[in-house]
């Protein structure tokens, strides 16, 4: 048998491969390295399969945004007038990574079983499949940050300088925690099918209790009036991430001469922390997740 994936091309007849989970962290992240090629190639795969039959290919990725920008900014600067000038590049900031975990943890958990045929037939580290819809993730996530770029030339916005240094630190939190998230429920789906539909709705409460179209102070400052510490609102692994995004391309923590708060005035040092909070947690559940995943691998081909 000859399997083909875009240019990686495996042999025929590849030698036996034991799945056991006596494998340690290290050697599967070795496995993982050595079988590179294959994951480039299944991050094409899912970028073609995506996008096969369409005239206008990845200018989708663009376009979804774009109209974003043009409808919110219709709608709530020139309709409505919400309080907060220029929403859409505020809405946009949230979005941008937003869209990249409800993108890829959906994907990456049914990854397994939409690739049942692969599974039970080739070997190969079974956790490049769902790391495969990550690197899709982030191809769109990139030509999506192209519009916010348009967004803040066309708007003629500023960033600030000093929190765009944290960006690249956020997207690397925003990597880990969806790839985590991805091979844990990937592994879990093929015994509970139900997991698909299930993070469907959680993810949809996930958004809501994330400072994406609302500000965090907006909430933060009702628990402070309660006594309660307005960094809980941390404890939600997105909102370090895109409250650095919004502190560094909105570039403002009040707006309407300082009447309407809308993220914490605090330095980068306070969201630097948090971001490595994220970071760290999101790596322990990762190797906590490829732990589960190498247990559970040697019963797919069974259930699939």
């Amino acid at each position: 048998m000859t399997l083909s994936l875009g240019r990686k091309r495996l042999s025929p007849d590849p030698p036996a491969r034991i799945v056991t989970a006596n494998v340690t962290t290290r050697q599967r992240v070795g496995e993982i390295w050595e079988a590179r090629e294959l994951l480039v190639a299944m991050v094409r795969k899912e970028l073609k399969v995506k996008y096969k039959g369409s005239a206008l290919g990845f200018a989708w990725s663009l376009l979804n945004p774009a109209m974003y920008l043009v409808i919110f900014y219709l709608v709530f600067s020139v309709f409505l007038k919400i309080g907060i000038p220029l929403f859409p590049i505020w809405l946009l900031c949230g979005l941008l990574v937003w869209n990249f975990i409800s993108m890829v943890v959906p994907g990456a958990t049914g990854s397994v079983v939409a690739n049942s045929s692969l599974v039970k037939k080739v070997s190969f580290p079974r956790e490049i499949l769902p790391l495969s819809t990550v690197g899709a993730g982030l191809v769109h996530f990139f030509l999506q940050m192209t519009v916010l770029i348009a967004g803040l030339v066309a708007f003629q916005r500023g960033i600030n300088m000093g929190f765009v240094a944290l960006v690249p630190l956020a997207v690397v939190a925003m990597v880990l925690l969806a790839a985590a998230l991805g091979i844990l429920l990937s592994a879990v789906n093929v015994f509970v099918r139900d997991a698909a539909h299930l993070i469907e709705l959680a993810l949809l409460a996930w958004f809501w209790l994330t400072p994406i179209v609302y500000p965090f102070r907006q909430v933060s400052d009702k628990l402070a009036a309660n006594g309660i510490p307005y960094w809980l609102l941390n404890i939600n692994p997105v909102t370090p991430i895109v409250t650095v995004f919004q502190r560094a391309f909105y570039n403002r923590v009040t707006v309407n001469e300082g009447n309407l708060p809308l993220l914490p005035e605090v330095g980068v040092k306070w969201h630097l922390t948090f971001l490595l909070v994220v970071v760290a947690a999101s790596t322990g559940l990762l190797l906590l997740s490829m732990r589960l995943f190498r247990r559970l691998e040697g019963n797919f081909a069974e259930e699939l």
